[in-house]
């Protein structure tokens, strides 16, 4: 069968998206989503969205790994609002459905606005945090990221015993000044580093604002590998709430492949 997709990406963290909302493509094998999104044989992506029907919601974002897994993921989300409005989906403020739960999301000019769930609880117990922003991120603060082996030290803690069976994203950041960092990212799933990722970018701004102890309302600039994100948060005693995810998502190319 001939399937027609679209190519985004967000701060370089690159997605398939199919527009399935009548249910075609509802039986898409794991095998071919792997073989989509090999950078060799496929397409080539860090991951694969199927936007989906949903009764209640504007539609559903429907997001796999690379490696075929499922989780939420923050940049793909954002680029599947924008697809969404290519599609005809219009409005303002749009609601959708995920793996973790309900999202609102707004598109404005080239800019995608995603909110986040709310995060109450951060693992503080060790000098690096730990935190689910609708996936798991582990975060190490480093004096030096440019330099830094995400991809070694990655592997070291997402297949480390505590953490090998579920995986966990691990990311490395930098403070760069009273409202910025900078950011690398290990990707369970692509199981490599990614030039982004919408969830550890979160995670990362989460838990440097519970470092530093930041009240009341807060943004970050995030400079990642693959461009520049921000994140608006409110911290107060019940923990991180009206967390806003904000970055482009970016039309790649479109085209047919045979699966």
């Amino acid at each position: 069968m001939e399937l027609s997709f679209v190519k985004y990406q967000g701060t370089g963290n690159d997605f398939i998206l199919i527009d399935n909302r009548s249910g075609e493509w509802n039986q898409l094998r794991i095998s071919d989503i792997q073989k989509l999104c090999d950078r060799r044989f496929g397409i080539g992506a860090d991951g694969l969205i199927k936007i989906n029907s949903i009764e209640g919601y504007d539609f559903e974002v429907d997001y796999y790994n690379s490696d075929g897994s499922k989780s939420f993921c923050g940049n793909g989300a954002r680029c599947s609002v924008a697809f969404a409005h290519e599609l005809g989906v219009l409005k303002d403020s749009v609601r959708f459905m995920a793996i973790d739960g309900e999202h609102e999301a707004v598109k404005s000019n080239n800019l995608v606005y995603l909110k986040m769930n709310d995060v109450s609880t951060i693992d503080t117990s060790q000098k690096d945090f730990v935190l689910n922003t609708g996936s798991p991120h582990f975060i190490h603060f480093t004096d030096n990221v440019a330099d830094f082996d995400i991809v070694a030290y990655g592997k070291q803690i997402r297949y480390s015993d505590i953490y090998k069976e579920e995986g966990i994203n691990v990311n490395a950041i930098h403070q760069l000044g009273e409202n910025s960092f900078e950011i690398r990212t290990y990707e369970r799933g692509v199981e490599d580093e990614t030039l982004s990722c919408g969830t550890g970018v979160t995670a990362a701004a989460l838990a440097l604002g519970e470092k530093n102890t930041v009240s009341g309302e807060f943004e970050y600039r995030v400079k990642s590998q693959g461009g520049d994100l921000s994140v608006k948060f409110t911290r107060n005693f019940n923990g991180f709430s009206n967390i806003w995810l904000i970055g482009p998502a970016v039309f790649v190319f479109k085209g047919s492949v045979n699966v």
